[in-house]
């Protein structure tokens, strides 16, 4: 079974704006992710509906999975759910007085996702808790590079 809601924050010294152009830019999450090494978008624009294929990677083992964005709200939210095991992983943009909190959740309904996905989670990815442990800590990496960035620009 997996967490129903896996979720990080951080504040950021940019504006919305600033933020928006590096979460939807989803060419760019394999700069971000330590997990999602590259994202291919279908048609090349970031758009509600838009379908990307995704290369991740766990040390030696690579796998591709789908995506659909399913949110596309111009400097406040994207999200997009994952074909084969129906998660859906996104980013908000919440305002501050000092510029942004930008909060990453990947959410799985009902803490459910498709027997395929629960089989492998199990036999490669070393179990449940581990791999969402993996997940938590590599949304806080993702959210730290992200911040560096748009407070760089």
């Amino acid at each position: 079974m997996a967490t129903p809601l896996l979720e990080a924050s951080t504040d950021i010294n940019a504006g919305p704006a600033q933020v928006w152009a590096i979460i939807s830019d989803l060419k760019r999450m394999g700069e971000w992710s330590p997990q999602c090494r590259k994202v291919i978008v279908v048609g090349g624009e970031v758009k509600q509906g838009a379908r990307t294929i995704n290369v991740n990677r766990r040390g030696l083992l690579t796998w591709p999975t789908t995506a659909t964005v399913v949110t596309f709200a111009p400097e406040k939210a994207i999200a997009f759910r994952i074909t084969e095991n129906r998660t859906v992983w996104s980013y908000e943009i919440t305002p501050t007085p000092t510029g942004v909190r930008l909060t990453e959740r990947r959410e799985a309904a009902g803490g459910k996702t498709t027997a395929l996905s629960s089989f492998l989670v199990s036999k490669a990815l070393g179990g449940n808790d581990s791999f969402e442990a993996e997940l938590q800590e590599g949304m806080r990496e993702t959210l730290v590079k992200i911040k560096a960035a748009a407070e760089k620009s």
